[in-house]
């Protein structure tokens, strides 16, 4: 199945796949089982993606989302408000999300060899069980740079190093979380020519939420940048979809992004439409492929896709979630 998923060449393949997933998952799941039963939906009745039931991504807070017997290797946490529930995502073999970054990264980016990687993440790094910790982690080992590393507090170290490599002409990944970024350009200006800054979104309650454009424009401005690019991931997912500006989203060949409608959750929407963000994510075949995300967003004919909030009364989950 690993190696089928990475090799998808074709909407066909995608449809195939994502249906056999579904039946593996409703025959090996019990609480996507118990979902299913509950709306009614057999895999007799599955003959399209649209028809495939998305399991709403609170479940990940009060279910243990299994589709495997084997033993747990990983248990990745969502951050939270102090006091909230956070989800669990429990991975049964690591080396598929290994296998889904590495080959997601490679299909927008290339070799993570030909990139030094500098990763500002000070809240993710305050916890414990974050899966983006754990990719950036390996990104930089992988990347087999001495200058690749993490950086907490000590913005004025990265701000120098930042300006040394860039000038030396290095490709520079320079990751972080939208607050800590701010931060960073208020105590130095720049102008680079080598770096590509990918904010994960999100200010953690440290800053005022900004809009998109408004975060973006700040950040071209004080990087000297014509384009922000942008990753989107949640805890409950093993794959990633990434921006290089403009807001606009892509997947790599075995995700997918379908928005349903906000007045009725089981009706998938023709594109262009705005509505609630549901994934199909086959790299999560031990767990859930299928998931309703909180986020409202719009999907576009060639399949790119937006974020444009979440829905109301949800809790601010710092994922590329930036309200407009």
């Amino acid at each position: 199945m690993q190696q089928d998923i990475f090799n998808i060449q074709s909407k066909e393949e995608f449809k195939q796949i994502s249906l056999e997933i579904f039946k593996q998952q409703f025959k090996n799941n019990k609480v996507y089982r118990s979902f299913c039963d509950l709306l009614y939906v057999h895999p007799s009745d599955v003959k399209e993606l649209k028809d495939i039931p998305f399991l709403p991504i609170q479940f990940f807070k009060s279910k243990k989302i299994l589709s495997s017997l084997d033993e747990i290797q990983e248990t990745f946490t969502s951050s939270g408000t102090t006091g909230s529930i956070t989800s669990k995502h429990f991975v049964t073999d690591i080396s598929i999300y290994q296998e889904s970054y590495l080959k997601g990264f490679y299909h927008f980016y290339g070799n993570i060899k030909e990139y030094t990687v500098l990763a500002l993440l000070p809240n993710y790094l305050e916890r414990n069980g974050s899966s983006l910790v754990f990719m950036v982690d390996d990104l930089i080992k992988k990347s087999n740079k001495p200058e690749s590393g993490f950086y907490l507090n000590n913005l004025d170290e990265l701000a120098k190093k930042l300006i040394d490599l860039d000038q030396k002409g290095q490709k520079i990944l320079l990751i972080g979380v939208s607050f800590a970024l701010l931060d960073l350009i208020e105590k130095q200006q720049f102008n680079l020519k080598n770096t590509v800054i990918m904010e994960t979104g999100g200010m953690k309650g440290r800053r005022k939420e900004l809009i998109r454009s408004e975060l973006h424009s700040l950040l071209q401005n004080g990087f000297g940048v014509s384009e922000i690019h942008s990753e989107y991931g949640m805890t409950e997912l093993l794959s990633q979809g990434y921006s290089n500006g403009n807001g606009l989203f892509d997947c790599p060949p075995w995700m997918k992004i379908l928005t349903r409608d906000t007045e009725d959750a089981l009706t998938i929407q023709q594109p262009n439409k705005t509505g609630g963000i549901n994934v199909i994510d086959l790299a999560n075949y031990n767990s859930c492929s299928f998931i309703a995300t909180q986020d409202l967003g719009k999907v576009h004919e060639n399949g790119t896709f937006e974020i444009i909030g979440r829905f109301d009364n949800s809790d601010i989950r710092g994922c590329n979630l930036m309200v407009l």
